[in-house]
């Protein structure tokens, strides 16, 4: 995702769409930025527009303005009302900010002061949400199918959702016991583990997923989405079942971007609906989601004693002070400090 630097000098180049949210799309494909990136950038461009349109300028007068109109006054005006509001999250905020630095920086191509002072909401460190491994097991046996190797395997290699449905089956290497996390965020390729415990589910599941891919070959479906540029460099690679997914989905969609019929991995929802039921199931009192097995991976990793560099590897943060935010549950949950309260009810203090 886009963060504006001052020291930044866009390649900027006059956009061939002539609509602002097709220039939208058109840059943020050039930078290769994510699906999930180029919808939020489109959002809050749209969004900027048609608030802008109902709130009058200093002239009194109302009506749609093209981005280029306005400016820092308009920006923050609008970034105001999110927060008085609407009163959304600081992450959300800054999401906007972002999203409206772009638009003026890459795709207008405006290199203006008044970029350089708008003022950035801080980010907030979380104590993430972590399940114990009790907790973690509870959970995983009120779950079957798909789901439940799906959530094993997030919770046993520490990959995030769209990591674990984005599995090409030529990135399991059953040989070496490992998974090659292909363009995860920040389009960083990492190595994590393959538990032998889900070894067996996880070859059931791959003939299932070899089963789809014979029936597509057979009615001469397009190939799986290739990533980049492959596409065409390689055309016949996206029907080879090395590219295949490792959980496709069972019916075939229409590819956002390229409006091509082919077979997806499987949706997000379904692993977080049975998830959010299992753990109501099992009496967990936490807010649970996907994301929390990630975090449970990384905290009882550390809490067996494993190194902090090898998590931060597995994890596949860029720096090592992202991981140690697990360090702080650690400490709570080692009970390292204890409260003045058990030393006032301790024996020795109450015969004293």
């Amino acid at each position: 995702m886009y963060r504006y630097n001052k020291s930044d000098k866009p390649d900027w180049t006059p956009p061939r769409s002539n609509r602002l949210l097709d220039q939208v799309r058109e840059r943020v494909r050039y930078l290769h930025y994510s699906l999930q990136t180029e919808k939020a950038y489109v959002y809050w461009t749209k969004s900027f527009v048609l608030w802008a349109a109902r709130n009058p300028d200093g002239t009194g007068a109302k009506g749609f303005r093209h981005p280029k109109q306005m400016g820092q006054t308009e920006v923050e005006s609008f970034l105001t009302m999110l927060a008085d509001e609407r009163r959304v999250s600081p992450a959300t905020h800054r999401q906007a900010l972002n999203a409206l630095l772009f638009l003026y920086r890459q795709v207008l191509g405006c290199d203006l002061p008044w970029l350089q002072n708008i003022g950035r909401p801080p980010e907030r460190k979380r104590i993430p949400t972590v399940m114990t491994t009790n907790e973690i097991q509870a959970v995983l046996n009120l779950m079957g199918g798909t789901e439940k190797l799906l959530a094993s395997l997030l919770y046993g290699t520490g990959m995030r959702l769209k990591e674990g449905l984005g599995l090409r089956v030529k990135d399991v290497d059953f040989d070496r016991n490992a998974i090659v996390v292909r363009s995860g965020k920040g389009g960083k390729d990492r190595v994590v583990m393959l538990p032998a415990s889900i070894v067996a589910s996880l070859k059931e599941q791959l003939a299932t997923a070899r089963a789809l891919w014979a029936q597509d070959r057979a009615s001469s479906r397009g190939g799986v989405f290739m990533p980049h540029a492959l596409e065409k460099k390689y055309p016949r690679a996206g029907e080879s079942w090395a590219w295949f997914w490792v959980f496709p989905s069972s019916k075939h969609s229409t590819d956002p971007v390229t409006g091509v019929i082919r077979r997806h991995h499987q949706f997000e929802e379904r692993l977080s609906r049975k998830l959010k039921m299992a753990v109501l199931q099992a009496g967990i009192a936490k807010p649970v989601t996907v994301h929390t097995l990630r975090h449970s991976f990384a905290t009882h990793l550390l809490q067996a004693g494993t190194d902090i560099r090898t998590v931060q590897e597995l994890l596949g943060h860029s720096d090592v002070s992202t991981t140690m935010i697990y360090t702080h549950v650690l400490k709570v949950a080692a009970g390292g400090t204890s409260s003045p309260l058990d030393a006032l009810n301790a024996p020795s203090a109450l015969s004293g």
